[in-house]
């Protein structure tokens, strides 16, 4: 990544002029040049000394950008540095409100979660993508982890089409936007005017994962960073003509850059079983080759490329106040780059078709836990560690996960609950209705996200109920065991199952939260193992960034 000063012969490079800038082209010193150069005031040693120095400062320009153009490429959206004033100028930063310290997920010390996120918005674009009229949503979303020793990373892809609770945040104008217990995982951002910090605390809030910056870029970051880079190969393992994404492809690799790499990241309908799941392996295939070519070729090293990328790359860069200048986005570039791309995996969460709407997503659980749960805890996905065994349960920050994908039996409870002996029920396909009669605001949608990340992936929240000493589940005639088995997985015991005449045989499962509920949440949780699996999920789709056989299916 280095660079003498005195290469180049006749035709040495220049420094990129910037005009607007006030910065002239200044040309590199030939060797002849340099010895024909007047005697230095301080006499040769001086000479020696001042060109030593012009040679460091020059070298750390070059390695500080080398740092940041992989961070860039990696997150598929970018940055760089070489002519402080001028880039810093570039990048538009956001201060982000988190709200309550005490409610994120905990840190692993000198570990890195980025969240990288790619909006649709299609302002200034002048083109037939994006949602017209928004301001962008979450289109393509990765939680990129690098390991606090740096030798790994994962990209986890979060489907856009997932259904999440999306909690209240606040905007940097002081406008508050109130949660919502279920919806797409896009409409995390622009949605009601959710900025990239909403999405943040989604993010948090359903992987357990504490993120650490954010990273957000438009479609035109694609076509640009692509087209600075020379193109990028890409392969179709089958003829592609997608009249959605406008790609038209023949079978075998391609190089791409410009509108048809965008083209090619968008592409879903034309390939697989079409939806979002499908154009996820694309998106990963096309930012694993960009790292390859960018490590591979001489941008990082020709001044003249270096500054078209980065110049490129910063205009579409919006990121956290954390990171808003060069000099921290170099710092952070220069942990990634010491990432070998063999050693990068990207993956999708587990996730099923939603029993509710087959065109949307519900977490696949155990799987997404057992998953956030080795991220967050730093564990690779690269290979298992050595000797290790698989623990019992996810890291305490990660949400839980059920030992099976039914919910145990319990004692037997009024109203004809199941005994110790019933048969283990089905959590994914019932409805459970959760009620906050706590007097704790917030509650309702606590336990929610618990039972969800215990199965019930049909759990949801309504009105507050009055105040009640003790929780309790009413729960329809024919139906008791499945109350009894809910109660068994909340902890709670067999009185506070109860039939209720008023709920029909359509109806599900209600939960009132009572005063108890703040106190046995925490108790759940502070019990809950601290080990992290040694294993990812059986099954789980992934790509390692050195997988030159990816290819469009």
């Amino acid at each position: 990544m280095q660079q003498d000063i005195h290469d180049g012969g006749a035709g040495a490079d220049r420094h990129p002029a910037d005009p607007a800038r006030g910065i002239p082209a200044q040309r590199l010193h030939t060797p002849a040049e340099a010895a024909a150069e007047p005697p230095h005031p301080g006499g040769r040693a001086a000479r020696r000394r001042a060109l030593t120095a012009r040679r460091t400062r020059r070298r750390r320009v070059l390695k500080w950008t080398g740092g940041l153009a992989a961070f860039a490429l990696v997150a598929g959206c970018g940055g760089a540095y070489y002519a402080y004033q001028h880039f810093n100028n570039n990048i538009t930063a956001v201060k982000v409100q988190l709200g309550n310290e005490a409610e994120r997920p905990k840190p692993v010390a000198d570990a890195l979660n980025i969240l990288v996120i790619g909006t649709d918005s299609r302002e200034g674009l002048g083109r037939e993508y994006g949602d017209e009229g928004s301001a962008g949503h979450a289109d393509t979303t990765l939680l990129f982890h690098i390991a606090k020793d740096r030798s790994n990373a994962t990209a986890l892809s979060i489907p856009r089409d997932l259904m999440v609770p999306v909690p209240e945040c606040r905007t940097p104008d002081g406008k508050t936007i109130p949660g919502t217990a279920r919806t797409m995982f896009n409409n995390s951002l622009g949605q009601e005017g959710r900025d990239p910090g909403c999405t943040w605390k989604t993010v948090e809030k359903v992987t357990g994962i504490r993120v650490d910056h954010f990273v957000m870029v438009n479609f035109d970051a694609v076509k640009t960073l692509s087209t600075a880079v020379g193109g990028v190969e890409v392969c179709a393992a089958k003829d592609i003509n997608d009249p959605d994404s406008h790609l038209r492809m023949a079978k075998g690799r391609h190089v791409v850059q410009g509108d048809e790499a965008l083209a090619f990241v968008r592409t879903r309908h034309a390939v697989g079983l079409g939806g979002d799941l499908t154009r996820i392996p694309l998106q990963q295939q096309f930012i694993g080759s960009m790292i390859r070519s960018i490590k591979s070729s001489d941008t990082l090293t020709n001044p003249a490329k270096l500054w078209k990328l980065a110049d490129s790359a910063t205009k579409a860069l919006t990121v956290d106040s954390g990171i808003g200048s060069v000099d921290k986005l170099k710092d952070l570039a220069l942990d990634l780059s010491k990432v070998d791309s063999g050693k990068i995996t990207f993956a999708t969460v587990p996730v099923l078709d939603d029993p509710a709407d087959e065109n949307r997503l519900v977490l696949k659980q155990p799987d997404a836990a057992q998953l956030f749960s080795m991220v967050g805890g730093d564990r690779s996905l690269t290979e298992p560690a050595a000797g290790a065994a698989a623990p019992e349960a996810p890291a305490a920050s990660a949400p839980a996960a059920p030992a099976a994908t039914s919910a145990p039996a319990a004692p037997a409870a009024p109203g004809g609950a199941a005994s110790t002996a019933a048969a283990a029920v089905d959590a994914k396909d019932l409805r459970v209705t959760v009620r906050n009669g706590s007097g704790t605001p917030g509650q309702a949608q606590q336990a929610v996200d618990r039972l969800v990340a215990k199965g019930y992936a049909k759990a949801a929240t309504a009105a507050n109920a009055p105040v009640a000493t003790a929780t309790s589940i009413a729960h329809p005639a024919g139906k008791a065991a499945e109350a009894a088995a809910l109660a068994a997985a909340l902890g709670l015991p067999a009185e506070a199952v109860k039939a209720d005449p008023k709920l029909g045989a359509r109806d599900g499962l209600v939960l009132v939260l009572g005063k108890d509920a703040p106190a046995a949440a925490a108790a759940q949780a502070a019990a809950m193992p601290a080990a992290v699996p040694s294993e990812a999920p059986k099954d789980l789709q992934r790509v390692q960034g050195d997988d030159i056989d990816a290819c469009a299916k």
